[in-house]
């Protein structure tokens, strides 16, 4: 633990004024459970996470895209993708699980509805203005002091909203306020003509600076997925020692770009997928001992379609597949259930149906990992979702 806690050290000589970085007592305090979602965004391809290779249809289904021999085994009818080689090894030490066809409520296809669903908590496209990990920060605070920190150039909605929140990202100090853009995005949320103009003005302007030439390019270059993977096991690393620092924050989110893969999508999901296993591998290893109070939960607004297109990628889809992992999670198989992909199953003859509501596994999480009351669960935190019932056992 050596180092992150030397890294917290230097970022608080460089000024970087954090009040859950404060020591309260000379002795360390223990740590309390740590709950961090990584939302993986530009709708990430569940077939190629964790392919199903185990279903005769998934061949035929995915063509180019299907994956042989080179992926990684979990139970004999699923496997990993080569990319998530730390990924796998946790989950053969019970420290993984998949759940294979999870959607939020939206089925629009949008990646900036999606995205909204995803990270509100709602049942319905632009019913609230905060996010649920952020109401999760409120229902907690009534009980116990609760810190929560966003990873990233921005703080994702999921963590905007009335209860405080820091926010860091690689290069700089600690930001507490919001780029203009997302101040605008929230004062015309509600106007029936600009609210979406401006969404859609944002998406576009995401999606040219994420999924550009650019940063395919530079994935695809001699040594690109291999810088990408340090730099983002580096941040997991650094988020690791904000997390076991004295008063560290319970919750965070994290983003990580890059995953709407129309075109070329074998090589670019490859270093997409390798950053995301690389964060998981630094903050597995900056956490230490302290892995074993910790759960993670990776999720994306929309899967993709169970068919390759015609340009070696695939189109928006609707149920992917979330990843779980952490010391305290329960070992055990898939979570939900798999549809298949066999012709009738297939959600309007062209994705992998949903089995899963996104919010049962997240209220699954929180309350038993986190402790957060059911009925903040249903009314506060996911609003008017009592009929969706957690998914129980998962820790």
């Amino acid at each position: 633990m050596t180092g992150p806690i030397l890294l917290n050290r230097r970022a608080l000589t460089a000024g970087l004024a954090l009040p859950f970085l404060a020591r309260v007592a000379e002795a360390a305090t223990p740590q309390s459970k740590k709950f961090v979602v990584i939302v993986c965004r530009g709708g990430m391809d569940g077939l190629s996470l964790a392919p199903p290779v185990g279903d005769p249809d998934y061949a035929g289904l995915r063509g180019g895209l299907a994956l042989g021999e080179g992926a990684l085994p979990l139970d004999g009818y699923f496997a990993l993708n080569p990319a998530l080689a730390t990924i796998h090894a946790l989950a053969r030490a019970g420290q993984a699980r998949i759940a294979p066809a999870v959607a939020s409520p939206d089925r629009a296809r949008s990646h900036f509805e999606a995205q909204d669903v995803l990270e509100t908590g709602a049942a319905n496209v632009y019913a609230t203005a905060s996010g649920w990990l952020n109401r999760t920060v409120s229902a907690l605070s009534a009980t116990r002091k609760i810190e929560a920190l966003s990873v990233g150039a921005t703080a994702p909605l999921i963590l905007r909203g009335p209860a405080p929140a820091a926010s860091w990202s690689p290069g700089r100090g600690v930001d507490t306020t919001a780029r203009l853009p997302t101040l605008l995005q929230d004062l015309y949320r509600d106007d029936p003509l600009l609210g979406p103009a401006l969404a859609r003005g944002l998406q576009t302007e995401d999606m040219a600076r994420t999924t550009g030439a650019t940063r395919a390019a530079d994935m695809m270059r001699p040594g690109g997925v291999a810088q990408g993977r340090g730099i983002a096991r580096e941040m997991g690393v650094a988020l690791a020692g904000f997390l076991i620092a004295p008063d560290g924050p319970q919750l965070a989110a994290v983003s990580i770009d890059g995953f709407d893969t129309h075109a070329n999508q074998t090589g670019v999901l490859a270093g997409r997928l390798a950053a995301l296993d690389a964060l998981v591998e630094g903050l597995h290893s900056g956490l230490g001992a302290e892995w074993e109070n910790t759960v993670v939960l990776a999720v994306t607004e929309f899967g993709r379609t169970a068919r390759a297109n015609g340009t070696g990628g695939t189109d928006h889809g609707t149920a992917s597949t979330a990843l779980l992992l952490g010391g305290a999670l329960k070992p055990g198989g898939i979570v939900g259930d798999w549809p298949t992909l066999r012709q009738p199953a297939l959600f309007e003859n062209r994705d992998v149906a949903p089995t899963l509501d996104l919010r049962a596994l997240s209220k699954g999480l929180l309350g038993e990992h986190m402790g957060v009351d059911r009925r903040a669960l249903d009314t506060l935190i996911f609003p008017d979702s009592a009929r969706v019932r957690a998914v129980s056992g998962l820790v």
